[in-house]
């Protein structure tokens, strides 16, 4: 999961993610497990809304890692 997101291109953090869902260019969702469910639950409807997968299965520090910044991530989206 974290390596696909590794190596695709990306957008990261709430508002990046925003545009993009709203722009229909996400291809998968990922959310952060600790993150504050109010900044996040907008965020997974939009994706659901639009059909895109939603993936909620790491922390916000393995989210950061994987799209290679040195602090936690509440979101992430692969982009077309």
């Amino acid at each position: 999961m974290l390596e696909e997101l590794s190596q695709a291109r990306r957008v990261v953090g709430a508002k990046q993610t925003r545009r993009a869902l709203s722009a229909g260019r996400v291809r998968k969702l990922f959310l952060a497990q600790d993150a504050d469910p109010t900044l996040t639950a907008p965020l997974a409807e939009l994706a659901r809304a639009a059909g895109t997968a939603v993936e909620e299965s790491a922390t916000m520090a393995q989210l950061g890692a994987a799209c290679e910044i040195a602090v936690g991530a509440a979101c992430c989206a692969i982009i077309l």
